[in-house]
């Protein structure tokens, strides 16, 4: 017996997305053209599932603040935040995530996936309570296994489930933590925030809310979900990452209450991993000054969302439940979403391919992500050839529309 054997299901389901295709765990894009287009097997493709949400990949000002950062910086820090790995411009990129939030104090994380991680399983102690959301992401189900509280997951946008489970710990010890989402990654739909921060007063709880995909594409100043709603000051700590629309990589936490900074020396995630190097804290600095005075750019990412929305619902999709960054379209099964994310990349459309059990409900999904920088021919070029392939694939009725399904006016945001 191989010390691989306990992956043997893997394998085969690995082996049989290759033939019929593709292997969607190992795309590869010879060339990126730009935050919209790539090469992809040799040939022009449309990006529609990178995350890109505002362009800023390719934003001057910050590949010029990158450069000009790997000059003065170097290449890498080569050592962690409590150690050697602290540079002015970390300080200064947490004081301006703290003043964008309009909170006390913030800490930087070198992925998104690690805030999650390191917050979440050093907040919670051993008598503690995790109430999470059952459709988290799996960063926050990876904390949950390395705190040492009790988990409890209530059942997906569901606040009247939550206050239930809730009441149900009345006289028991410890702190209760609810985690959710702003913006959900996979069917795009936005956690009922007012609701549970309601539940959360009711029950003196702890609210964290993960704002990773509505950072810079929900709220009026763009930070999110929770400013959406307006109950900003019921949560206690937001976290988020740099790696959608901010355009690099890395992660962080901000919050008010007044002892947060000694997580700097009880979190290991935090304390035992390489710090960001200089070149993505000046990317990320640059990147967030430029959605603090630019609201053109979420203005024209929830247009274009919209516009892919409406359109494709209007052609008979089943699509996710609001028109968000992410719009996804449900498939009737694993064998027609697989068929249907090859032939996307044979007509030059890339999205990305999310199956069981990685996806809520064990739903099949073609879900695309939309950027401010997608221009509105792209986007009614990916209608068009998501419309063909559906009909190709009887996933919609073959007969053609009477309207053009392209030329859709979006709905309302």
């Amino acid at each position: 017996m191989s010390l691989f054997s306990k992956f043997d299901d893997m394998r085969a389901i690995i082996d049989s997305l290759v033939a019929s295709g593709r292997n969607p765990f190992d795309m590869r894009f010879e060339r990126i053209l730009s935050a919209t287009e790539a090469l992809l097997e040799g040939r022009p493709c449309l990006l529609f599932g990178t995350n890109n949400y505002l362009g800023l990949t390719f934003d001057a000002t910050c590949i010029e603040a990158t450069v000009r950062a790997v000059h003065e910086g170097g290449t890498g820090t080569t050592g962690s935040r409590i150690a050697n790995g602290t540079y002015c411009d970390h300080a200064l990129l947490e004081r301006r995530i703290a003043e964008f939030y309009g909170k006390r104090s913030a800490m930087i994380f070198t992925t998104g996936y690690q805030a999650n991680l390191g917050l979440i399983s050093t907040l919670a102690g051993r008598e503690d309570h995790l109430l999470i959301d059952a459709d988290s992401h799996a960063s926050i189900y990876d904390a949950c296994k390395l705190s040492a509280a009790q988990v409890i997951r209530f059942r997906h946008n569901d606040p009247e489930d939550l206050a239930h489970r809730l009441r149900r710990l009345k006289g028991r010890p410890g702190s209760r933590i609810i985690v959710t989402e702003g913006i959900f990654s996979m069917l795009g739909d936005s956690a009922p925030l007012r609701e549970i921060a309601a539940v959360k007063r009711e029950m003196g709880a702890t609210l964290i809310v993960d704002e990773a995909h509505s950072l810079g594409t929900r709220g009026k100043n763009g930070r999110g979900v929770c400013e959406d709603a307006g109950i900003e000051s019921d949560v206690d700590f937001v976290v988020g990452t740099f790696s959608k629309s901010l355009g690099a990589i890395g992660g962080f936490a901000v919050s008010d209450l007044p002892d947060f900074d000694l997580l700097r020396i009880v979190c290991r995630p935090y304390m035992f991993t390489a710090s960001l190097p200089p070149a993505v804290v000046g990317s990320v600095t640059a990147a967030l000054t430029r959605i603090s005075t630019d609201k053109s750019l979420s203005a024209r990412v929830l247009s274009h969302s919209g516009r892919l929305y409406s359109a494709l619902a209007q052609a008979g999709f089943e699509v996710g439940p609001e028109p968000n960054p992410i719009v996804a379209l449900k498939m009737t099964d694993k064998e027609t979403a697989v068929r249907f994310w090859n032939r996307l990349i044979d007509r030059g459309v890339y999205a990305n391919l999310a199956l069981p059990p990685a996806t809520p409900a064990s739903l099949s999904l073609i879900r695309c992500s939309i950027s401010a920088a997608h221009t509105e021919a792209q986007i009614d070029r990916a209608i068009s050839i998501m419309v063909a392939v559906g009909r190709e694939l009887r996933v919609l009725d073959p007969r053609p529309a009477k309207t053009p399904v392209h030329l859709t006016r979006s709905l309302p945001i």
